[in-house]
């Protein structure tokens, strides 16, 4: 069965960014970036949503572009604008049904987020594991790892902590 894997920093009290998408308390260097590099290299595929897309415009990500040139893309958003040579794929609706195709060609998927996709695939049994950089920040608010979900349960596999003070956390959820 295929995997969604939802692969995200995210502080101590659930934040996986601070107000107004500010991320500057996450280190982005060390063995946990590493590792995370390492992860990326082995998705196929990559789902999310059109803020997370559009994040990447401030870091000089061509609209239409994939951020990442070795995964197909899916960008699930009824209102995002892009080129018609865009080289990334957009669900304007049906994004379950979209998720499920690029599920079927793919034996991993990964969730790059934002905290709303990841409630709504959640909410609807999509997301199969949760890979967490917990980093020793406390945010106090911004964008939740989760919005608007329901409740689930998840059975941690593995945690491993690095000396930076971030903890890897590897879940299967459901």
């Amino acid at each position: 069965m295929p995997s969604l894997i939802y692969d995200v920093a995210v502080s101590i009290d659930g934040y996986i960014a601070g107000p107004n998408g500010d991320i500057s308390g996450f280190p982005m260097e060390g063995p946990h970036a590493e590792a995370y590099a390492a992860r990326l290299s082995d998705y196929p595929a990559v789902i999310m949503g059109k803020n997370t897309y559009e994040f990447g415009y401030a870091y000089g990500l061509p609209a239409g572009a994939r951020p990442y040139p070795h995964m197909e893309h899916l960008i699930c958003s009824s209102s995002i604008a892009l080129p018609e040579s865009s080289e990334v794929t957009v669900a304007r609706n049906g994004w379950l049904k979209a998720l499920d195709a690029l599920m079927a060609r793919h034996p991993s998927v990964y969730l790059c987020g934002g905290g709303m996709l990841a409630g709504f695939l959640l909410a609807n049994g999509r997301i199969t594991e949760l890979r967490l950089k917990r980093v020793p920040i406390v945010l106090g608010q911004g964008t939740p790892l989760f919005a608007g979900c329901a409740a689930a349960k998840a059975r941690l596999l593995s945690a491993e902590p690095y000396e930076n003070g971030v903890v890897y956390q590897h879940y299967r959820i459901g």
